[in-house]
């Protein structure tokens, strides 16, 4: 803190702050009125750090809580029950789920049959985007299946940026998101790993991983 702020009372502190946030206020409002577009955003959170999935559960929610319908295709999650699944049973009337995965490859150990199960969830995924029935689609670890190259990315791209409805949200997630798909995203969040605590030795939680 400088000696001059240091020197000045509460009551000039407080009249100092508000003078700031009067002409941060008007520099944001003056941005904001220039932003005019609405349209069906393509979103991708990728990175080796945990809260992929996690975010794209937020914007479910938060879709929802508009009283938006929602769709959702798990790529990998298998037959595993997880927290949000249960928790967005309770949505039925606005949410449909759709748990095509049968767990991460090294759990089936059959690549064909993870070839397979990639194709009926993305035939699903497309069909939930262009029904009209949705506002928002989560394709959970959707980039893990093109890691793997268990779907051509060239058709998946095709799709997304030629055939996806103008006023329908995709999000997608997972880690190694591949260039192509990032080029044509409208939103792309890396998740960073710092610390995680598998690295000590704590197993996956309910609540938290799942």
């Amino acid at each position: 803190m400088s000696d001059k702020i240091a020197d000045l009372s509460e009551e000039e502190l407080n009249a100092r702050h508000a003078d700031k946030m009067r002409k941060k206020k008007a520099a944001r409002d003056k941005i904001m009125a220039t932003k005019t577009i609405e349209k069906g955003l393509l979103i991708v959170h990728t990175g080796k750090g945990k809260g992929k999935s996690t975010a794209g559960f937020g914007m479910v929610f938060r879709s929802l809580g508009h009283g938006h319908k929602v769709g959702v295709v798990q790529f990998v999650k298998g037959r595993i029950e997880t927290g949000e699944r249960m928790a967005l049973e309770r949505f039925s009337d606005l949410v449909t789920i759709k748990r095509m995965g049968e767990g991460f490859t090294w759990e089936t150990q059959d690549r064909q049959r993870d070839i397979d199960a990639a194709r009926q969830a993305w035939d699903a995924a497309k069909e939930m985007i262009t029904s009209g029935d949705y506002r928002l689609i989560l394709c959970d670890e959707l980039n893990i299946v093109l890691r793997y190259d268990y779907l051509p990315i060239d058709e998946v791209v095709a799709f997304l940026r030629d055939e996806k409805p103008e006023d329908v949200h995709v999000v997608i997630t997972g880690r190694n998101a591949k260039d192509e798909l990032i080029d044509i995203a409208d939103l792309v969040t890396e998740m960073t790993q710092i610390k995680h605590p598998f690295r000590s030795g704590v197993k996956p939680q309910e609540g938290i991983e799942f």
